[in-house]
């Protein structure tokens, strides 16, 4: 299922949204990739989406949940990401 946490994060003047998947990264990617979403957004476990973005990604089928049940769905996974790791898949 694919997720995504309310804007809160701001970054350059701007809110943002995780988008996640609790089924797999493949998934994840197809969802982004269907819907526009930048692949430069991708930070190894999430992409990071602006706010203008999360209307039409929750009409796309995106759920919208709590940061707090974001993170909870991917630790359950076994998706979530170290930061370290998210760095470093970030810069290959």
């Amino acid at each position: 299922m694919i997720l995504i946490d309310p804007p809160l994060w701001w970054f350059r003047e701007r809110r943002w949204s995780h988008l996640v998947s609790d089924e797999s990264i493949e998934e994840l990617h197809r969802f982004a990739l269907d819907n526009g979403i930048d692949r430069r957004g991708f930070h190894g476990d999430h992409y990071d989406v602006p706010e203008e973005y999360v209307d039409r990604l929750i009409t796309a089928g995106a759920v919208p949940v709590s940061s707090r049940e974001v993170l909870r769905r991917l630790r359950e996974s076994g998706l979530r990401r170290r930061p370290a790791e998210r760095r470093r898949l970030k810069s290959a």
